[in-house]
């Protein structure tokens, strides 16, 4: 089957070990179930496996891709859940919990197995290509938002980095709940888009707000973070689920932090009670992930790239003909 894989690492060029072409159809196992894959949605994570980054050199070559909505082997129409083994289903009982493409091969192929535990029924009202934004990045900012920030509407948020998946995300969330949404970018085009998405305003990375926030909701990492924690009001919460612009900020604001009485919490994907729980907030609501662009499988690279440069706002999703 074609399929997009890492067949090398490379922690200064990435993209230097992306194949694309044939690779093996996934095996029966007991306890996982094959799905045909009609659509799946690009993330940082599929970069950072390429550097080597919770994929190891003896895991190669390794299909990539933990987001896919499709088909399952009794005709539903279903949503996958990329972390393996959040409850011990479908893998041994000691085996920790990992993402898709960091043990198993992934979603960015025309098949994808998995265990059949981690299959949600898609629901009506999305597309496949919307369903296959929702499993990561998407997943991630409504736990952000409302889980471990605790935000209630009427609440302030400063969304940092907007244009990022996890970011846009979570500016949209945001305003659906009826949240008071500011974001940040050094772009204009994408403090206008942010705008529109939903944001009251949106400003100059950096920049002071018209007010201090209830929560920070922070991907970028070492460019942002002193503002963040400045950005907050006693007692606020910031709530970190990347660092793409490095992990080391030059000040780590120690003092603040603990006068202020801030909370940090760190946030990493979401649970599949929480995805199912996305998946029908969207259909309730009408709420739709922003999508940049749908790519043929064939034409991976191409949003990789786009990925890569960081030209892009919202998801890249690549489809199966």
């Amino acid at each position: 089957m074609f399929a997009a894989y890492a067949a090398r690492i490379d922690p200064d060029r990435p993209l230097e070990g992306l194949e694309l072409g044939e690779r093996p159809a996934p095996v029966d196992r007991p306890g996982w179930t094959t799905v045909n894959v009609r659509a799946a949605s690009l993330n940082h994570h599929d970069l950072w496996s390429l550097r080597g980054v919770g994929l190891g050199q003896e895991a190669l070559p390794m299909i990539l891709g933990c987001d896919a909505a499709g088909i399952d082997q009794d005709g539903n129409e279903v949503v996958l859940h990329s972390v393996i083994g959040e409850k011990g289903y479908g893998v041994g009982t000691k085996e920790r919990r990992s993402i898709l493409t960091e043990k198993y091969q992934g979603t960015f192929a025309e098949q994808v197995t998995v265990p059949e535990w981690n299959v949600l029924r898609k629901p009506k009202e999305l597309s496949f290509a919307e369903a296959a934004c929702l499993p990561t990045a998407w997943l991630t900012a409504y736990r952000m938002l409302f889980t471990n920030a605790g935000v209630r509407p009427g609440d302030s948020v400063l969304v940092q980095g907007a244009g990022g998946g996890v970011a846009t995300a979570a500016i949209v969330l945001g305003k659906a709940a009826g949240l008071r949404v500011y974001a940040t970018s050094r772009d204009e085009a994408k403090r206008k888009r942010a705008v529109e998405l939903g944001a009251v305003e949106a400003y100059e990375s950096g920049a002071r707000l018209p007010e201090r926030v209830d929560a920070v909701i922070e991907t970028v990492g070492a460019a942002t973070w002193s503002h963040s924690v400045k950005s907050l009001k006693p007692g606020g919460t910031l709530v970190i689920s990347g660092a793409t612009s490095g992990p080391n900020p030059p000040s780590a604001e120690l003092t603040r932090i603990f006068f202020l009485e801030l909370k940090v919490v760190g946030s990493t994907m979401g649970s599949k009670d929480e995805l199912e729980d996305l998946l029908a907030f969207c259909a309730a609501t009408g709420v739709r992930p922003v999508i940049d662009e749908v790519l043929p499988l064939d034409r991976a690279r191409e949003g990789f790239e786009r990925m890569a440069s960081g030209d892009l706002f919202g998801k890249i999703v690549l489809t199966n003909q």
